[in-house]
């Protein structure tokens, strides 16, 4: 019955299913990122490595990412309080549209159960699902000093929006276009198997590439079982099911009992649309060129909406394949 749990609800949807599935047979040793991937059995351990060195809570919002990665910086005259440093990037440019739309929904939704900030630091509810969020979901990290504080409204609607962005948004944007940019895997091969020709070749070793380059390539490139494999996975991964459910496309129940909560989703589905036509609008703008002409395919992975299959658009309330 919790408002933030009824926020937060379709926002999960499958994540725990998803995620058990991936430890059987993506991540798991021997599994397929293990067998196909460059850093071969070292590859979930390269990935826990960054994680423990690299991975903060704050950094997740889109704007503290792209600051953080020199992509931005902050300037309150500046469309969505940032000035990027590339004019011309897809993913921050509509990204930061439906930031700033999550982040409106969200603050709407706060507004009409906490009226002031006292109630989000009586909660006790509240603050207990974000100390375990710290102290037991992050438990490695628990004395970081940069996890945010929830002492405010303000607090709270960052904190959420966050959460949120990383379940659809950003998901959105770093999975769906997978087929797109790797199905055709020449162009994203996933490992080398042998080293380039150049790298200390032996007089044999250099003939044979004068003399048939081509073939050289072919011993480089994944095997035909590891490109395939990755293929097929790819395709899962970068396919909407039948009965996805897209960010502002069905409201839930219990946000439609309350007056206030719905007139504030039809807002945020407002929001939604005109990004979709602003992406459009953007797609087909010529001087665009990172998105936009020959060899370039239209940037469309934070399209809110998609039909079935492998679209390279369309963003899900949660991580559900």
């Amino acid at each position: 019955m919790h408002p933030i749990y009824r926020l937060l609800n379709p926002h999960f949807r499958y994540t725990m299913e998803i995620n058990a599935l991936a430890r059987e047979a993506l991540i798991n040793a021997d599994g397929i990122i293990e067998t196909s991937f460059t850093p071969k059995k070292y590859s979930i351990l390269l990935s826990s490595i960054a994680y423990d060195k690299h991975w903060r809570f704050d950094l997740q919002s889109l704007p503290n990412d792209l600051i953080h990665r020199g992509m931005a910086v902050k300037d309150d005259n500046a469309p969505h309080g940032l000035r990027l440093t590339i004019d011309d990037y897809p993913y921050a440019n509509d990204g930061l549209i439906l930031w700033d739309a999550l982040n409106g929904w969200i603050t709407d939704y706060v507004d009409r159960y906490y009226s002031d900030s006292d109630l989000v630091r009586s909660d006790e509810e509240l603050q207990a699902w974000w100390h375990e969020i710290k102290n037991v979901g992050h438990g490695d990290k628990k004395d970081e000093p940069w996890w945010p504080l929830l002492n405010t409204k303000e607090d709270l609607v960052q904190i959420l929006t966050t959460i949120v962005w990383i379940a659809s948004g950003h998901h959105a944007a770093v999975n769906f276009g997978q087929y797109d940019y790797a199905g055709y895997f020449p162009n994203r091969p996933t490992i080398a198997r042998k080293k380039m020709p150049t790298e200390e070749p032996t007089e044999k070793e250099w003939e044979e590439f004068m003399e048939k380059p081509e073939m050289e390539l072919l011993k480089c490139f994944p095997s035909q079982i590891q490109a395939t494999t990755v293929m097929a996975v790819l395709d899962i991964l970068s396919s909407h099911s039948p009965e996805e459910e897209y960010l502002g496309e069905t409201i839930e129940p219990s946000w439609e009992e309350d007056p206030i909560v719905k007139g504030a989703f039809e807002k945020f589905k407002g929001k939604l649309l005109e990004l979709e036509g602003e992406i459009d609008k953007r797609n087909a703008d010529r001087q665009k060129k990172n998105r936009n002409g020959a060899g370039m395919l239209p940037y469309q992975l934070l399209k809110p909406v998609s039909e079935p299959g492998v679209t390279g658009k369309g963003v899900p309330y949660s991580i559900s394949i």
